[in-house]
């Protein structure tokens, strides 16, 4: 079967990094979401723990409780508002505080300019007003940067707009709150980072995607691809290969199959691999076949050079990756 290596030096190395950027790891908060973006929730929660990082972001409840002793806090973004110790819970729209248990910790976002979600600058005055009226906890106003990853200066833009939001709010006298709004793009390019906290996803894991003029920040790939091989044979010149015969033998060649396809999440599409074999014909649901008779070969050492192969981002190949493919720490 088809196997996934993290690498914990690398994993250690990416969120040093980032820790020297906010000038402290407590302000780091693991983005473990959607799987850890495929490196696997419990497994990259247990390593961040370990390495001292006290915050983590997830998408529902149900990943928050597979990890709740892991950290101090919580962030989920998305899902029912329920009073919890250690959770806090974004809150998106005006209706989702009149849903919220009374009690609850939230931390409300704010559309500054991504137009996805969050509650918009008009309706700020309102919100903080309903925090108070339906008996929330406010621990955190947040935001999102839209093209904080582009050689652009909206992101001074919304920055400037956070600022007012955050003027905002202290004006209507809340303390203890936590102000965050850096992903892993902004806190990678900006020199100078004044926040509470950041919520650091891809550049954990690896990637740094920001355009050659910025400042290169050196990240380091955690998760590797690896493939088992299923049978070997010799095909001679002229044989095709898989489904629909698309591959042609220039010349006699040894030709095995891996247990590796889009069954496992890995894209149907032409791809050479990090030990430069081309991909033979067409992926199928379990297999690809390679110019080898390897027992192991390493499929993927680099999403982001994947990920230009495929004409995609480094998010999308780790992410699609199936939850059920074993890993191993090394």
């Amino acid at each position: 079967m088809a196997f996934i290596k993290i690498n914990k030096q690398n994993f250690y190395h990416n969120l040093n990094q980032i820790a020297l950027q906010t000038g402290s790891l407590d302000k780091v908060a693991i983005v473990l979401k959607d799987n850890a973006y495929g490196h696997g929730l419990t497994l990259m929660a247990e390593l961040a723990a370990e390495f001292g990082v006290k915050h983590a972001v997830v998408r529902k409840t149900a990943e928050a409780e597979q990890i709740k002793t892991l950290f101090e806090s919580i962030l989920i973004l998305g899902d029912e508002v329920v009073k919890d110790e250690k959770y806090s819970f974004t809150i998106n729209t005006l209706e989702d505080m009149k849903t919220a248990q009374v009690g609850a910790r939230v931390e409300l976002k704010v559309d500054t300019g991504m137009h996805r979600n969050g509650v918009a600058f008009e309706e700020l005055d309102r919100a903080l007003d309903l925090v108070k009226a339906q008996g929330l906890n406010l621990v955190g106003v947040m935001t999102h940067y839209r093209s904080a990853d582009e050689l652009s200066s909206e992101l001074f833009w919304q920055q400037k707009n956070f600022e007012k939001v955050k003027e905002k709010v202290k004006e209507q006298g809340f303390e203890d709150v936590r102000f965050h709004s850096h992903n892993s793009a902004s806190i990678l390019r900006m020199k100078n980072f004044d926040e509470d906290l950041v919520r650091v996803g891809i550049g954990a894991y690896g990637y740094n995607e920001l355009p050659h003029a910025f400042d290169k920040i050196d990240l380091k790939p955690v998760l590797s691809l690896h493939a088992k091989k299923v049978s070997t044979r010799v095909l001679k010149q002229g044989a095709r290969i898989g489904y629909g015969g698309t591959y042609d033998a220039p010349s006699e060649m040894t030709v095995s199959t891996y247990d590796v396809g889009y069954g496992d999440g890995w894209r149907r599409a032409a791809y050479v691999t990090s030990e430069k074999l081309p991909i033979l014909g067409r992926v199928s649901m379990d297999f690809i076949s390679l110019a080898s008779d390897k027992k192991e070969v390493c499929v993927m050492s680099d999403a982001q050079d994947a990920a230009t192969q495929f004409g995609t981002i480094s998010y999308e190949v780790v992410t699609a990756l199936r939850q059920e493919i074993v890993k191993i720490v090394v």
